[in-house]
This record gives C-alpha cells, sequence and structure tokens, in this order.
C-alpha cells in the first residue's frame, strides 16, 4: 500500500506510540491472553491511521466537458446559493462530505488556469454543520477555462487541523492531478455555474477524480 507524504509526521508518531505500548504490554505480568487482547486495540489505530493516508490507484479520465469530485465522499448538499467570495452571485453548490475512512487527497475537477486562491483561518465546527464553509478553517481556489469557471473550497472540519492546498495563483491546473489534502474529517464544496447540468443526487457517493459532479452547458 502507497502512503501519502502528507502523513510521515503522524505516521512516525503513531508507530512510535504504537511500538512503546506494545512493548509495555508484553512485559506485564498479565496472562498472555489478556496481553493478545490489549494489543488489539493498539494494533487497530496504527492500521487507521495507515490506511487514513493511503494513496489510491485509479485510472484517471479526462473529460474536458465534465466537472469532477474534488474528493472521496457523500453529496450532503445540492443547492443555489449566493457566493460573495469570488463571484458576487448565484451558483450551485454540490458539497462532498469526506469521513475519516475516505481518501482525503483533493484533484483539480476540470482543467485551466488558477485565477483565485486564499487561505482562511477559522473555526473547526464539525464539517456538516452550515456554517462550517464560511466559518471553518478553509482555502478557496477558482480554475477558470474556455467552457467556464469553478470554485472548489477545501474545508476543516472538527478534527481536520491542516489543510494542504498544492494551488497557486496563475498555475496551470491540469483535470484529475494532486491539488491538495485534509487531514481527517472534512468537506469539499463545488460551486458550478447556474447553467451547468448537476449529474450527481443528494447522499449518492462520489469517487475524487472519476464522479462527474456536473456539466458545463454546451
Amino acid at each position: 500500500m502507497k502512503l501519502h507524504k502528507e502523513g510521515n509526521t503522524t505516521i512516525t508518531i503513531a508507530a512510535s506510540i504504537s511500538i512503546v505500548l506494545s512493548t509495555l504490554v508484553m512485559f506485564t505480568n498479565l496472562q498472555i491472553w489478556l496481553r493478545l487482547l490489549l494489543l488489539l486495540p493498539i494494533l487497530s489505530f496504527l492500521i487507521f491511521i495507515l490506511r487514513f493516508f493511503r494513496v489510491p490507484y485509479r485510472q484517471f479520465e479526462q473529460n474536458p466537458d465534465a466537472i469532477l469530485s474534488c474528493a472521496d465522499g457523500t453529496v450532503v448538499a445540492i443547492e443555489e446559493v449566493e457566493e460573495n467570495e469570488y463571484f458576487q452571485g448565484k451558483r450551485k453548490l454540490v458539497s462532498v462530505f469526506m469521513s475519516v475512512n475516505n481518501v482525503h487527497i483533493n484533484w483539480f475537477p476540470i482543467s485551466g488556469t488558477v485565477v483565485y486562491q486564499k487561505y482562511h483561518p477559522g473555526k473547526f465546527l464539525v464539517a456538516w454543520h452550515p456554517k462550517s464553509s464560511t466559518d471553518n478553517e478553509r482555502t478557496t481556489v477558482v480554475v477558470k477555462n474556455n467552457h467556464g469557471d469553478v470554485m472548489f473550497r477545501q474545508i476543516a472540519g472538527a478534527l481536520a487541523r491542516r489543510i494542504v492546498c498544492n494551488a497557486t495563483q496563475n498555475q496551470q491546473a491540469s483535470q484529475c492531478t494532486e491539488m491538495g489534502f485534509i487531514k481527517f474529517g472534512s468537506r469539499v464544496d463545488h460551486y458550478l455555474p447556474l447553467d451547468a447540468e448537476i449529474a450527481v443526487s443528494l447522499n449518492e457517493k462520489v469517487t475524487g477524480g472519476i464522479t462527474t459532479l456536473g456539466k458545463f452547458k454546451g
């Protein structure tokens, strides 16, 4: 299993703690079956950390007409909203919630030029909270091409304490390539053009860089 570089520090700490605790358990005077029982949660903890930072093998296929999901997760909102950070107008919002069991890598949803990128410090409300989109720590990115422009916002959750965004102003982004990473529970909001055709439904499971959230008109 390939592991993401963003997990190097966390994995090292988790492995060190697991080794220390396992050593202490094995040198106790408890019966062997009880020692083995105590080792189970330690091993489970380490497996959870390793699995969280896994890098999935995927065969990506670019589609210039499609707006792909930035993240793995569940669609928790599809609605028309007023977007006041960049567009200053109405957009179609498709929000994807990422649980701790999802891959937490984020991918560019379209190819084009990064015309806007801004980091916002903030709170750590649970990711499904209505105000997490505007109050939580987050990073906003807008990519534009000749089909239109798409905003996506990485939002920290109650457990997420670090958002990694590799997108930079004026960068030439390529659809399906890695854009960033969010540590632990979080979500990604996608702001599509009003005339975009939505291709997913509420509570649908989506796959980052694979699932089409919407399509540009024409």
